[in-house]
């Protein structure tokens, strides 16, 4: 008997861009990037270019009438929700594409002039083309360059992309976001997008990354971004959103190619999927660990167990047994939940390490004394210790004393260390956290650990 088909809908994308050969910008990265988000891309390509990570070899620009073709043939079958521009090389395809603005909803302009390698893809007496296209726009997305050259001003502080910004609207656009990857910030602390409406100016911060695989990343923003506003998020929701996207992907890059590389476009996608399998994993070890029976080891407050998905950046990402684990040996031990967000003080440390060593990716709390020290011992790799010393509150600012503790241990590391020890204070007793890269070595450190703290209490 056949099976019965069982359709899924949609929201549906059209992207009008160039095709990257190197597959991390352009149509390319646009479709990827919209099945990352949950819609279905479709395509109208402008121009063919033979590039690389490593730059840009040749272009051959498609006729105006077959780029027409395309986008007629999308919008007289599909419903399309959102539209974005991405490499539009010429005068004449900017004036054919803004011809069709009317029927494209939630358009996103991304002004591309200059490939991230360098590489100029727009012609000179094109830029003013662009003023058309952007009156008929939800969002136009430029960076540095592109907003000097669309606005005249040079955005060199916060205060001058809210002007750009400001002069996008002038022109008839809904909704500029000014992005300031490209941007050197006098104090630099990290990148700021602005995003100016005509009721709002809102800044979106986040850490810059010390990568050059930035290939694509414009693409995959305002892709994003498209994909966001056509499943019904509203503006600000889509931007913020997408911006996340796009941080995540540069923070865990694409190893390809002879170049830099390129961003990760599915990132996210990526992450996602691997929440329950990182929450087994959790459970494999918790399931170990009651098997060995480490009461020795857990602390009064009880112990945590936590995993990290693979791409990891907040304290919601990581999975931990919900409720600290006070009594081991018994069945009703290793039947404890184990909820993403359960930990807050390990989870922590956790992620500061990840940012020294993103293969880090599980962890385990036991208790601290002088047995203990000299237990850790036994263990191969780096022994961080902190002593929090005073009163750390007033430094903490927006984040919480467990983060502040892990970053103080993280700084005085020499490597990726194994284990990190809090002595605490009169709030918070000493622990001590095992690090590891996967559940076999987690649940190996903290037996050598417990075999080693036997033999200590044996000779006391």
């Amino acid at each position: 008997m056949n099976r019965r088909a069982a359709p899924e809908s949609r929201p549906v994308v059209l992207t009008v861009a160039g095709s990257d050969s190197g597959g991390g910008a352009g149509i390319q990265a646009d479709l990827k990037t919209m099945e990352a988000c949950g819609a279905f891309g479709t395509s109208a390509i402008t121009s063919v270019t033979a590039q690389n990570t490593r730059g840009v070899e040749g272009t051959h620009l498609l006729p105006t009438e077959e780029i027409a073709a395309q986008i007629a043939a999308v919008l007289d079958d599909f419903a399309v929700g959102a539209a974005k521009t991405g490499m539009l090389a010429t005068a004449d395809v900017i004036e054919t594409v803004a011809g069709y603005a009317d029927r494209l909803p939630n358009l996103v302009v991304d002004p591309v002039m200059v490939a991230a390698s360098g590489d100029r893809l727009l012609e000179p007496d094109a830029e003013s083309a662009y003023e058309d296209l952007i009156a008929e726009a939800t969002l136009v997305t430029p960076n540095a360059d592109e907003a000097a050259v669309l606005t005249g001003i040079e955005p060199e502080t916060e205060t001058d992309m809210r002007a750009v910004g400001e002069a996008l609207l002038d022109l008839g656009a809904t909704a500029a976001l000014v992005k300031g990857g490209h941007v050197d910030r006098a104090d630099g602390d990290g990148v700021a997008d602005v995003l100016v409406t005509e009721e709002t100016v809102e800044t979106v911060r986040h850490p810059r990354v010390a990568t050059d695989a930035t290939h694509g990343s414009g693409c995959t923003l305002s892709s994003a971004i498209a994909a966001n506003l056509a499943r019904g998020e509203d503006l600000t929701t889509a931007v913020e959103a997408g911006i996340d996207l796009l941080a995540r992907a540069v923070r865990y890059p694409l190893d390809v190619g002879e170049g830099p590389g390129s961003v990760h476009h599915a990132v996210a996608l990526r992450d996602r999927a691997a929440r329950d399998p990182t929450a087994e994993e959790v459970a494999t070890i918790v399931e170990e660990l009651v098997d060995r029976d480490v009461s020795p080891l857990v602390p009064e407050s009880g112990l945590t167990v936590a995993g990290a998905t693979p791409y990891a950046e907040r304290p919601d990402e990581v999975a931990a047994v919900e409720g600290n684990m006070t009594e081991t040996g018994s069945d009703d031990w290793s039947n404890q939940d184990i909820r993403f967000g359960a930990s807050s003080r390990v989870a922590a440390v956790l992620l500061a390490c990840r940012e020294f060593d993103a293969d880090r990716q599980f962890a385990v709390s036991w208790r601290f004394d002088e047995d203990v020290e000299a237990a850790l011992a036994a263990l191969d790799g780096e022994i961080v210790t902190v002593d929090r010393g005073g009163d750390p509150d007033a430094a903490v600012g927006d984040g919480t004393i467990q983060q502040w503790t892990a970053e103080r241990a993280i700084e005085r590391a020499d490597g990726s260390p194994v284990a990190v020890v809090d002595h605490g204070d009169d709030r918070t007793e000493p622990t001590v956290v095992l690090l590891a890269d996967d559940t076999e070595a987690l649940v190996d450190r903290t037996l050598t650990v417990l075999d080693a703290l036997g033999e200590e209490v044996a000779r006391s």
